[in-house]
């Protein structure tokens, strides 16, 4: 025994003499022979599905579930393994969702995916960190659930950078150099929308007085005759409505009632067939930033993801905003993992997550912030004779 025992010791002296020898590129090589032979034992890479797949947001979560599964079902393998999606449902539940975080955990998935729900998120978000498992999630636009963990990501745009792609466009597409602001006094994602719109207008014109009027309201106010009138008096020919739905409506009614003829612009809440419906002809060249659009190719990818999703689902189906991100947050783990080479490091990982810049997913092209949220493509679109219609692509710029 003393004997095996002197053996081990000697051997293990020899590696140590041979990693002072040989540097890095020897301990490479001895961590690959070593150190990760029980990983090659394993033929299994586990993603975790962390969703409501029952209760008040099942479905929402079943349609971030299509885009996972379909992609899942395209590309069934990383790093010489195949993967297997282990599902976890949260019961669109705050407390239920930090037992079915710990589920995951203790089943060793390698990314989680989801959850939709800011809130559901946040419940997951610090058992994951503290597993040092990187998440993603597809649709919760809170903030928080990224800037406050470092192994949270997004793939949905925040509310803000949609002020800053319509910026983009006005200046860029539209050549205007000046604007006017409608914005719900009360309302925090309209402050964000038009902040970001603002200074974003600011930094492209060069002109720190390209917002020349913003109309502030409140929520009961139901005529505004009076604040589209100053507008026209200013000069601005185009307004962020930064608005619920009903507002905007209706100041887009009552602008055309009026005979004023104004680029009004708006944020991917008007992409929605009630929008359309209590809109009628009111809304006709209306502009809006969009999540996603099934007839736009932004990439290569965005061709394979709408061929898979009409083999599966028909010819005519055209799969939402919610499926194209799913779909999104399955490639962007499955890129990491194959980067990283393992799928046990959840530090490796995460930060090859964090590294991921202009990947090309179904949705857009993605590059990660030093928050965890995407600086990605944005489709805008326009509303004419009912219809949603492709006008550009914002391309971010990372300087």
């Amino acid at each position: 025994m003393q004997k095996k025992r002197m053996l081990v010791i000697t051997l293990m002296i020899c590696m140590t003499s041979s990693l002072f020898l040989f540097g890095c590129t020897s301990f490479d090589n001895f961590k690959s022979s070593f150190i990760t032979t029980e990983v090659d034992d394993e033929n299994t890479v586990r993603i975790g599905v962390f969703e409501p797949l029952s209760g008040a947001e099942k479905e929402h979560g079943e349609l971030e579930l299509e885009g996972i599964e379909l992609a899942h079902e395209l590309f069934p393998e990383v790093i010489g393994k195949q993967i297997q999606l282990v599902y976890a449902d949260n019961q669109s539940d705050v407390d239920v969702a930090v037992s079915a975080a710990q589920d995951l955990v203790d089943k060793k998935v390698s990314v989680v995916l989801g959850s939709h729900g800011s809130t559901l998120s946040l419940a997951g978000g610090d058992v994951f960190e503290q597993a040092q498992i990187p998440a993603i999630t597809i649709t919760s636009t809170n903030p928080l659930v990224t800037k406050s963990n470092p192994y949270y990501f997004r793939t949905c745009i925040l509310d803000s950078f949609q002020g800053v792609a319509l910026a983009k466009y006005c200046v860029e597409y539209l050549g205007m150099m000046n604007a006017a602001i409608f914005k719900d006094a009360e309302d925090d994602y309209a402050a964000a929308v038009a902040q970001t719109y603002s200074d974003k207008m600011t930094q492209l014109t060069g002109n720190e007085n390209a917002i020349i009027k913003t109309i502030e309201y409140t929520s009961k106010k139901k005529n505004f005759e009076t604040q589209l009138q100053s507008v026209k008096d200013s000069g601005a020919t185009v307004v962020l409505l930064a608005s619920k739905d009903a507002d905007a409506i209706r100041i887009m009614k009552q602008a055309k009632e009026l005979g004023m003829n104004f680029v009004f612009l708006g944020t991917e809440s008007w992409q929605s067939e009630s929008f359309l419906a209590e809109g009628g002809t009111d809304v006709n060249g209306a502009i809006f930033s969009a999540f996603f659009d099934a007839d736009t190719a932004i990439n290569p990818n965005t061709e394979v993801f709408i061929k898979a999703y009409q083999e599966k689902y028909g010819t005519d189906a055209e799969p939402s905003s919610d499926v194209a991100l799913g779909f999104d947050s399955y490639m962007l783990a499955v890129n990491a993992i194959s980067r990283a080479g393992t799928s046990i490091d959840g530090e490796a990982i995460r930060n090859q997550l964090a590294a991921t810049k202009s990947f090309p997913g179904a949705s857009g092209n993605f590059t990660f912030d030093e928050n965890g949220d995407p600086i990605k493509s944005v489709v805008i679109e326009t509303i004419a004779n009912g219809k949603f219609v492709h006008l550009y692509t914002v391309e971010p710029t990372w300087q």
